[in-house]
């Protein structure tokens, strides 16, 4: 009889101990603390063996690239006053359509200014550039 009062006793005090586990997310995108953050970047990043292939490498460029970058630089500006000065005489831009290569040019007036539309005839890329009055 006495291990049957016992009994109901002893499960009530273990009612008594328990508590509810409640689940708390650390990652703050799915609802943790803010403060996470920092702390689960910083984590991530020291896990993070892949190096990015297109990442630019930080090296000091020496005299004889930069001076080759320039004079490359040079030619081409050359060239391309050249173009322009064969294409568009002393009038310089005046509204109609060009052909350079594979680039298709086309220049005319709008409310805005004088619009350039240039588009590459074998990639399709196109781009416009509105020069304003």
């Amino acid at each position: 009889m006495k291990k049957l009062l016992l009994l109901p006793i002893f499960i009530m005090s273990l009612q008594m101990f328990s508590q509810q586990l409640v689940y708390e997310p650390k990652n703050p995108n799915f609802g943790g603390d803010t403060f996470n953050y920092q702390w689960l970047l910083s984590s991530a990043e020291a896990q993070n063996t892949i190096e990015d292939p297109n990442a630019q490498q930080d090296e000091q460029e020496s005299d004889l690239q930069r001076f080759t970058e320039n004079l490359n630089s040079q030619l081409l500006n050359l060239v391309s006053r050249s173009l322009f000065s064969d294409q568009f005489g002393d009038a310089g831009l005046t509204p109609g359509n060009y052909t350079f290569g594979s680039l298709s040019v086309e220049i005319f007036p709008s409310d805005e200014g004088l619009v350039i539309s240039i588009l590459d005839v074998e990639t399709g890329e196109q781009t416009q550039v509105i020069i304003p009055q």
